[in-house]
This record gives structure tokens, sequence and C-alpha cells, in this order.
């Protein structure tokens, strides 16, 4: 394959960079807070309060990883958006992929690529732990806030939540999750020894990959060998003191991955409880459910009687594996730091990725079909693959020939990715606007513009 030429100049600051890592990599003193300013935030990077280590750190900052951040934030939006219009984009109903379905593991991707670059160098592992716990919590709440039930969404001006219904798990709990992990491989399970190859590179993270086969090997024995009993669910009716309608729901299964069986949501329903799940499921939007499909429509009248019942995409079982797309990215990360030239490093990535989409869709061919609501391992694969692809193509787009002008607004949204999903994809913004209006709420600006009608 031919790789472009790089700038001119750049080619010697990159090398200049590098010899900078190598110092740092070779012994090189770096102190606790530069080690966590350094590309620290999985979603949004942290600046530095002096001008001049703002500036040092924009210089060893890899701009590829930020145009990267903000493209992912860029397609959530735009999935978010133009899913109801175009359902061949939205989330898939089940099995398959779509152009929606990639979003959440990119982003813990760029979680464990971070990952790699923050904590290349430690001074201090109870110090590093310590932040890291604490960065995993401030997520823990926000997720909690923006995907609880706090808010109530457009139109409607309430806020607050019944802690009897609020829903635990969220896009940003699994994040916090797949990042606190990521965290303690790389600061705890992490070898001494200098790499010079790939398979010195291994040698080196050895423990970090057995805890992904470890992690591999506690999904597929839950998912496959739990058996899951009959279960029920009720749905309270308009009329509060009408007695809710209860839905049986026959299983007595092992081994199912079809929506109503898994063991994904009898792991949720045990331990959470059926009342703190997503209650409007992907699964409504199948044939069976749906005669919309693959949107959301009125149930057929053979509706299963498991359509509406809730389930969580971001469920327990299923971020074990999503922890596991977080360590992938944290190998792409090594890569990084310890390989300086472009050629190694494109080789070291796109090898791997292209083992990974590869066994992802020969899996699904096999049988373990490619699932985003129960993160199969076929998933994980086919996205990590397709990630680290992406990431390599931009990577040689902008960091080795010099594309960055064009890519301006991805970094940029990169780079404040938190604020923006809060603002915008959470409808924090849309709802903090509509709270403005002319004698009743409807008369808004959002309804004047056209939206939240």
């Amino acid at each position: 394959m031919a790789m472009c030429k790089p700038i001119k100049g750049q080619e010697e600051g990159s090398g200049n960079r590098d010899k900078s890592q190598k110092s740092n990599d070779e012994g090189g003193h770096m102190d606790d807070d530069e080690v966590v300013d350094e590309n620290k935030s999985f979603i949004l990077p942290t600046h530095s309060r002096q001008q001049h280590d703002l500036q040092r750190q924009k210089q060893q900052r890899l701009v590829s990883l930020d145009v990267f951040r903000g493209l992912t934030v860029a397609l959530m939006i735009f999935v978010d958006d133009a899913g109801g219009v175009l359902p061949a984009i939205n989330h898939s109903p089940w099995n398959g992929l779509t152009l929606a379905d990639v979003v959440m593991p990119f982003f813990l991707f760029i979680v464990g690529v971070s990952l790699g670059l923050t904590y290349k160098k430690l001074s201090c592992k109870a110090v590093a732990t310590r932040k890291a716990i604490l960065r995993t919590l401030k997520l823990l709440i926000i997720g909690l806030f923006l995907q609880g039930g706090f808010l109530h969404g457009l139109n409607d001006l309430t806020y607050g939540v019944d802690m009897t219904q609020i829903r635990w798990m969220g896009i940003l709990q699994r994040i916090a999750i797949g990042y606190l992990v990521g965290a303690m491989c790389e600061i705890w399970l992490k070898g001494g020894n200098h790499v010079t190859s790939g398979l010195s590179m291994l040698r080196k993270y050895q423990f970090q990959w057995a805890a992904v086969l470890m992690l591999v090997t506690i999904y597929l024995s839950l998912l496959y060998g739990l058996h899951v009993p009959d279960w029920e669910y009720q749905i309270p009716v308009a009329a509060s003191s009408s007695t809710p309608k209860i839905f049986p729901v026959k299983c007595g299964v092992r081994g199912d991955t079809g929506p109503a069986c898994n063991a994904d949501g009898m792991i949720d329903r045990t331990i959470l409880g059926i009342q703190h799940l997503y209650r409007k499921p992907i699964y409504a939007r199948t044939k069976p459910c749906s005669i919309n499909s693959p949107g959301y429509g009125p149930p057929p009248p053979d509706a299963p009687s498991w359509c509406q019942a809730p389930f969580d995409p971001e469920g327990l079982l299923s971020s074990v594996m999503a922890i596991v797309t977080c360590l992938v990215g944290l190998h792409y990360g090594h890569i990084i730091v310890h390989f300086k030239e472009h050629k190694d490093r494109t080789l070291h990535w796109m090898v791997p990725s292209t083992c990974f989409l590869v066994l992802g869709l020969v899996l699904d061919l096999l049988g373990m079909h490619v699932n985003k609501a129960l993160y199969t391992f076929s998933y994980m694969c086919v996205t990590a693959g397709a990630a680290g692809i992406v990431f390599t193509g931009i990577y040689l787009l902008v960091d080795v020939c010099g594309f960055r002008w064009p890519m301006l607004v991805l970094e940029w949204m990169g780079m404040h990715a938190l604020l923006i999903f809060i603002l915008a994809t959470s409808n924090v913004l849309p709802v903090v606007l509509q709270g403005f209006y002319w004698k009743q709420p409807g008369n808004n600006i959002l309804r004047f513009v056209g939206i939240g009608r």
C-alpha cells in the first residue's frame, strides 16, 4: 500500500516529538499532573491552566484522535436526528449492524486509545488510581442525571425522578465502567520490560490480554450457559386505580440469544430490577412487534407477549464485552507509545483490525450473530476492527499527510465532545430553551423553528 508523502516540515516535527516521547519512555521524568492532563479525557480532553502547558499539550496532542472523536460525535448527532426518518441507519432492531450501531464501540475504542497515552508514564500508581476513580464517579453521576429519568424530554417542562423507577445504566455509565477497568489495567497490569517489537509489546502487556481472555470467557459462559426461566412483567394502565396488566413470557431455555429469553436481560431483571430498565426496548421495532418495522409502530394482533418488556441495551452482561472494546483500544494506544515510525504504527494497527473484522464476520456466518443490544463477541470484533481501520485512515490523512484544516470542525468537536453530548444529544439545551416561552409553554423558540412539535 502506497503511503502519501508527509507535508514539508512535518516529518521533522514528528521526529522531534517522537524523540521527546522516547526520552519519556526510557526514563525521563514526568510528573503526575502532566500524565493525567495529556489526552486524559476519553470524551472531553481537559486544558491546562497555564498557557505554556497548554501550548506544550497541543504540540504533543495526537490530532487524529481528536478528529476521530469528533467524527464519532457528529455521527451520533446525525443518527439521532435522522434515524427516525431513515430507519436503515437507526439502531438495528436486533441482529445486524447499522451506522448507528458503531457509535458506542467507537467511543469505547477511543477511551482505550486515550488511556494508553494518559498512563504511559506513572509517578504514583495510588494517586493515578484515586483520580481514575473520581473521574468514573463524575461520569456515573452525569449519566444518571441525563439518562436516569430526571429530565422528562421535549415538550415537558417538569423534572424529577422516582428513585424506585430510576434507570441505573446508560451510555455514560457504560463508558465510565470501561474507563475504570481500562485505567486499572493500565495502571496495575503493565510489565516493566522494554518494547522493541510487536512480540515484546505483547509480553509487556500479557496480563492485560489475560484480563481480556477472562472477560470474554465470563461473557460467553453466562450468555450461553445460564438457564433462563419463565418470567413476567406488568404495564400500568391509564387509570391509576386499575390493576396493572401482567404479561407472562415463556422461556425455560439455555443459550438463547433472542429478545425474550437471553441471559443478558435475565441478569438485569434479577440484579437491577425490571423497573430500573430502559422502557422503550429496541426489539419493539422487530417485525413480530411492529407493523412499521424496522421503525416503531403499533404491534400486530398476534404480537408476542415480550414486545413491550423493558430491556436495557447498556445492561450489565453486555457491558462486560464493552470493556473488551476499551481494552482493544488500549492496545492501539500502546502502539502509539512504543512505535514511532508511521509505517510501523500503520502495520501494527491494520493487521489486528483486519483480523478482528474478518473474525467477527465469520462468527456471524457461523451463528454467533452481530448484535448491538447483547454486545455479542462477533459484534465486538466487527466494530473494534472497523474502529481500528477508521482510526488508521484518519491518522494517515491528518497526522501523516497533514490534511488538518478540512478537519478543524471535527477536531473542535472532539475536544468538546462531552459538552456537546450533554447539551445536544441529551436534549439538555432544547429543554432549557423550551423553558423560555411567551405566555404559554407551547410558544417557545423551538416550536417556532419547527423543533419539538
